[in-house]
């Protein structure tokens, strides 16, 4: 079953029969994988372990290199622009990327002047973004004395500094209370507003329901269903949620991985 449900928009990445077979691998991560994201889209890539989405963003952000295929970030090549594309993402990995004995200005400080931020315009960015976040505070503490929610703010903030057109998200409420999970959501979407597209992957179906306006469900390194949250509940029988869309396209089995 595969619903193909796009809209004509300006489109800020094209990727084109994508595929990555890992060394020693007996199936390919990607297998022959195309799609077009809009800009101002918050864009969940939805999938059980192991669908390929992590590869997908890890090649688009520049990580591995495809076995073959092509894509474009904003009109850009990667293989001929990659600098400039590094310039306008921003990536924020479900692993905490942070200093645990730096300090959290210390931290930011040091991840804005890699995205060549510098002088008072980064120390100001920093300030502004821990206050938006509650986090102001804590500026001066160290990160290993953070909460998992407070991390997760943290390392938001690091990916975000340079006002990225495009931003690759991994899981960015994974693990962390409901007071964060709330502040980070509300965050993203001003981002959103202000013309960040947001491409988003997460294992909490409700919330992707709720934040992303397209969806599109991988497995086995393809794209199963693609379109609004309501549009594919809408074609799915039977189905009240995305959940139900999810299990009804994926299946029941496990997919346990080491």
């Amino acid at each position: 079953m595969t619903y193909m449900l796009d809209k004509k928009m300006k489109q800020v990445i094209q990727i084109s029969n994508l595929s990555k077979l890992y060394n020693d691998a007996e199936a390919y991560s990607l297998n022959d994988f195309s799609l077009n994201i809009n800009e101002g889209d918050i864009f969940g890539l939805l999938g059980p372990n192991g669908a390929g989405k992590t590869t997908l963003i890890s090649i688009l952000c520049g990580l591995i290199k495809p076995t073959s295929g092509s894509f474009t970030i904003d009109g850009l090549n990667f293989s001929i622009n990659s600098n400039s594309i590094k310039k306008i993402i921003g990536v924020v990995p479900q692993e905490y990327a942070l200093y645990p004995t730096l300090t959290a200005r210390e931290n930011l400080l040091y991840f804005g002047s890699m995205y060549g931020l510098k002088g008072s315009v980064l120390r100001e960015k920093v300030i502004d973004a821990l206050d938006l976040l509650g986090l102001l505070k804590f500026a001066d503490k160290r990160i290993e004395t953070f909460s998992g929610g407070m991390k997760r703010r943290v390392n938001l903030i690091a990916g975000i500094l340079h006002n990225p057109k495009v931003l690759f998200l991994d899981e960015p409420t994974v693990g962390v209370d409901v007071h964060s999970k709330n502040v980070i959501i509300d965050y993203l979407k001003e981002l959103n507003k202000n013309g960040t597209t947001i491409i988003y992957t997460s294992h909490h179906l409700s919330e992707a329901q709720d934040f992303c306006n397209n969806i599109a469900i991988v497995d086995g390194g393809i794209i199963h269903a693609k379109g609004t949250p309501k549009d594919l509940i809408d074609a799915t029988a039977n189905a009240r949620n995305l959940e139900d869309v999810f299990i009804s396209l994926t299946g029941k089995e496990l997919r346990d991985a080491i």
